[in-house]
């Protein structure tokens, strides 16, 4: 049925890569504007991909989707940040503390 086909704007490999460039320049970004930062690698589940954690100094954090583990490794090391896996380190304690600071 014509009803449910829908027209596609642009390719999805284009989108791909520009949703990368997005989330490269804002790992980028958070890098620079922030002292200390430390990149942790969280491992593919059942629903997400592997994500990269970035944890400044301060306890604040983001995280971007990233295509693999060598992908998020190279990335860290253009960055020049340390980077660690979450499996094996675990998070760093300044981050739970930011986040208990952030909801009250």
């Amino acid at each position: 049925m014509a009803w449910f086909r829908r027209r596609r704007t642009t390719t999805p490999a284009a989108g791909g890569r520009d949703a990368e460039r997005a989330a490269l320049e804002h790992l980028r970004q958070f890098t620079t504007t922030r002292q200390g930062v430390e990149a942790y690698i969280e491992p593919v589940t059942n629903v997400t991909q592997t994500t990269m954690v970035l944890v400044a100094v301060t306890g604040e954090w983001t995280r971007r989707k990233v295509p693999d583990v060598r992908t998020a490794r190279s990335i860290a090391q253009t960055l020049g940040i340390p980077v660690y896996d979450v499996q094996l380190t675990g998070y760093p304690s300044r981050m739970r503390e930011w986040n208990s600071r952030k909801r009250r």
